[in-house]
């Protein structure tokens, strides 16, 4: 079965469309990773602050191929090219975050009519 990475971010209010932008502006930049199945954005609404990032994997080594490449690329400005177009990286929309590993053992989906 997948893997689930869950990346919990705290997002101050005044940031919080910052970060829905930057997530809207990657649009694409995992979903044709090997091994990639699911992404989600989940904005809080009630009771805490934190944005969680939802993504599932065909396995640990899928994930850790796209941490390790395009991922770390994207994070770096395209791979260490930041400072070649002569701009600062924007300070994190996130005031924290940690990841949450599970494995899924069960799913569900709706039932065909």
């Amino acid at each position: 079965m997948s893997i689930v990475k869950i990346n919990a971010l705290t997002v101050p209010a005044e940031q919080r469309e910052v970060l829905e932008q930057r997530f809207a502006s990657r649009a694409g930049a995992v979903e044709g990773s090997d091994g990639f199945e699911w992404f989600e954005l989940l904005r809080p609404v009630e009771g805490t602050d934190q944005y969680l990032v939802y993504t599932r994997w065909r396995s640990e080594e899928d994930f850790q191929a796209w941490m390790e490449g395009p991922m770390k690329a994207a994070h770096q400005g395209g791979g260490g090219a930041a400072g070649a177009g002569g701009g600062e990286r924007p300070k994190p929309a996130a005031s924290a975050s940690s990841v949450w590993s599970f494995e899924v053992v069960q799913q569900a989906a709706p039932k065909q009519a």
